[in-house]
């Protein structure tokens, strides 16, 4: 292996109670009745657009782009607290410090915007682990596999040396699409056995774990 890709939120990022709150703030903007957390927890790793349009009983681009402008605005509100904290999950910087000594390449695949990754990244100090950084604001959103074959182009990597590890369906899909190696988390938005079932080799109980899967 030579390329491992993360995505951020739900599988490096514990940011699940920020989404939650700021999706259920910008369906309440627009008068509407906030979405239940699970059915937004359903939708992250998607780009906000397509994110917040999911989320809708029907189909509706245009109220999906005033969702999203919702959200931006919640969120930046709801970042500017001095209590908001969403921290790494156990064992991700310990991970992430193990595999750089082992030189290999790491990068990220988000349905964040770069503004947003890269703020993250700051706020955790870990800006210099990935050589490649690939959002939503640049792609087609996941699970369409254009992040990660960026990513692949950037660093002069196959896709049989790369592997994307994953909390939700989107990103499993995604490194299928990429002919990647496809590995879930068991701790995100998505169930295990739902991973498993959009074609993970491997869903991790642990971050330590991913060692016994590298030559």
């Amino acid at each position: 292996m030579r390329l491992i890709v993360f995505d951020c939120d739900g599988t490096l990022v514990d940011s699940q109670a920020t989404i939650v709150a700021c999706a259920q703030a910008a369906f309440r903007a627009e008068g509407l009745i906030p979405p239940p957390a699970e059915a937004v927890r359903r939708i992250v790793g998607l780009s906000l657009l397509e994110a917040m349009t999911a989320l809708l009983a029907e189909p509706d681009p245009i109220l999906g782009a005033r969702l999203a402008e919702h959200y931006r605005a919640a969120f930046l509100e709801h970042r500017a607290r001095p209590d908001f904290h969403e921290p790494l999950f156990p064992g991700a910087r310990e991970l992430l410090e193990a595999l750089l000594e082992r030189d290999l390449l790491l990068g990220i695949a988000t349905g964040k915007a770069m503004r947003g990754l890269r703020a993250v990244l700051e706020r955790h100090g870990l800006e210099r682990c990935f050589v490649t950084l690939q959002t939503a604001d640049l792609h087609p959103s996941k699970p369409h596999p254009a992040m990660l074959e960026a990513a692949m182009a950037e660093t002069g990597s196959s896709p049989h040396e790369t592997m994307l590890v994953g909390d939700t369906s989107f990103d499993i899909l995604m490194a299928r699409a990429a002919a990647a190696v496809p590995v879930g988390v068991s701790w995100g938005n998505h169930p295990a056995e739902e991973l498993v079932a959009a074609g993970a080799t491997y869903v991790l109980d642990r971050f330590d774990e991913l060692h016994a899967l590298l030559p």
